[in-house]
């Protein structure tokens, strides 16, 4: 049996070896979180800090966020008040460009006998008169134009 001992306690031996190494980088381990323990203390602090100013931010951001919103739905109301204000104009402008180039173009496609005036009193009255009727049309009409080229222009 002493045979039986002796390979007992070898192994017992054996076993007890790395054990021991264990134990001992488990007590080097456990001293350096206990040297660095007030600087983890100080981090936890320093988080537990950074969660409450961010819990107490929130509020402030949803009522910053609450403001901002009604101001900028008031700005795109307005907008779209003056987009449906502008698309309004433009049709009008479109109209009016149309119902001008439509008078343009029925005013050249006129026979002259139909613009001059009919009879000879009215030719005397046209020059006596500045402005006459037909320097009026002639003047009109290049208004006309440069406000339909205006008006194309802008398309």
């Amino acid at each position: 049996m002493s045979n039986f001992e002796l390979i007992i306690n070898l192994l017992v031996i054996i076993l007890l070896i790395p054990t021991l190494i264990y134990a001992y980088r488990l007590n080097k381990n456990l001293s350096i979180l206990r040297q660095n323990q007030s600087s983890l203390a100080k981090l936890v602090q320093s988080l537990n800090e950074a969660t409450i100013k961010a819990e107490n931010s929130i509020p402030k951001l949803k009522t910053a966020t609450q403001s901002t919103s009604g101001e900028l739905k008031e700005v795109v109301d307005s907008a779209k008040t003056l987009k449906d204000d502008l698309m309004f104009i433009n049709e009008r402008a479109d109209n009016l460009a149309d119902r001008l180039e439509n008078v343009i173009h029925n005013s050249r496609s006129l026979p002259e006998n139909q613009i001059a005036p009919a009879s000879d009193k009215e030719n005397k009255k046209a020059k006596k008169s500045e402005n006459s009727p037909l320097d009026i049309s002639v003047s009109r009409s290049e208004a006309e134009l440069e406000l339909l080229k205006a008006l194309r222009s802008i398309k």
